[in-house]
């Protein structure tokens, strides 16, 4: 793969002496995203690589390892460009980057959209597999001289999705605080994680807290809470905007078609199945709380 020669310029924000910000295009807008360079005195550590990273041949300077946040196709761009250095991602998601099988299984695609998506994430993410990936838990340490890393699982969107404090920086990968709100609609999603993830992110207290898209760089904890508020209360909107459909019986693939995630013109390889798998997980929750009811096969209802 050619790429150009490293420059970065304005493109690196530095938080502090050691850690950094490779700001993705667009902001890190889909399908790219803002990494987090780490330099300790005896290794360096790049998280997440993302496209634009690829794009410009690499990180500022050279790299020890590399720390996927979780087993998605944008966060794992780069993965083959630093392959001299470690890998290391959560074990819930070491398949992700083992193999392109494993990937797709954490998305949950079958037939021709898992075809067409894997084609799509060989050639426009660059995915090579890296039988060599090292697993981490939760609250594992890499001490890269000067400055720790501590990773703090936050399952919801992948199953071992992670966060990682940097001193008094925080990392929050793929909870972007976005308004389109928390994304929970892969195979390996979970709804009530997501929110206890939520829960547990909003107690932590930095000085910057970065996202991999959109919001980027966040400084001060009383904006960071106001944004996670914001960010949690779209799941609450969803859910109340399916229970208002659920007025009338109606199966799943009812609200699929309907669209509750993304806008009706979105068009993704992936739109429907996220729509069923976000659809699946708010009518269990509705069946526990007793808010709805399955009132003849495949049909739900709101009680």
């Amino acid at each position: 793969m050619d790429t150009p020669q490293v420059s970065w310029d304005d493109g690196q924000v530095r938080l502090t002496r050691t850690v950094s910000v490779l700001v993705g295009a667009d902001n890190g807008r889909y399908p790219s995203g803002n990494s987090v360079l780490v330099e300790g005195s005896s290794e360096t550590v790049l998280i997440d690589p993302s496209i634009t990273v690829v794009e410009r041949g690499g990180a500022p300077v050279a790299v020890d390892a590399v720390i996927n946040s979780h087993g998605h196709e944008d966060h794992i761009a780069g993965n083959a460009l630093f392959s001299a250095a470690r890998l290391h991602i959560h074990h819930d998601d070491l398949p992700a980057v083992q193999s392109m099988e494993g990937l797709m299984n954490v998305y949950g695609l079958q037939g021709q959209d898992r075809e067409d998506f894997a084609k799509q994430v060989a050639e426009e993410f660059f995915y090579q597999p890296r039988g060599d990936a090292r697993s981490f838990g939760d609250g594992h340490v890499f001490d890269v001289g000067g400055i720790r890393i501590e990773a703090m699982h936050l399952p919801g969107h992948t199953r071992g999705h992670s966060g990682f404090r940097i001193g008094n920086v925080f990392f929050l990968s793929d909870i972007d605080l976005t308004g389109f709100g928390p994304y929970y609609g892969d195979a390996w999603s979970d709804l009530d994680q997501f929110d206890e993830s939520l829960d547990k992110v909003r107690e932590v207290e930095a000085d910057w807290y970065v996202t991999f898209h959109h919001k980027g760089i966040i400084e001060g904890r009383q904006s960071f809470v106001e944004m996670v508020d914001a960010f949690q209360a779209v799941i609450d909107r969803r859910h109340r905007a399916m229970l208002e459909y659920l007025v009338e019986p109606r199966s799943l693939e009812d609200m699929v078609a309907h669209r509750f995630v993304y806008r009706p013109h979105v068009e993704h390889t992936f739109a429907k199945s996220v729509e069923r798998r976000t659809a699946e997980l708010h009518i269990a929750r509705m069946v526990d709380r007793g808010e709805a009811a399955e009132v003849e096969p495949g049909r739900f209802q709101r009680t």
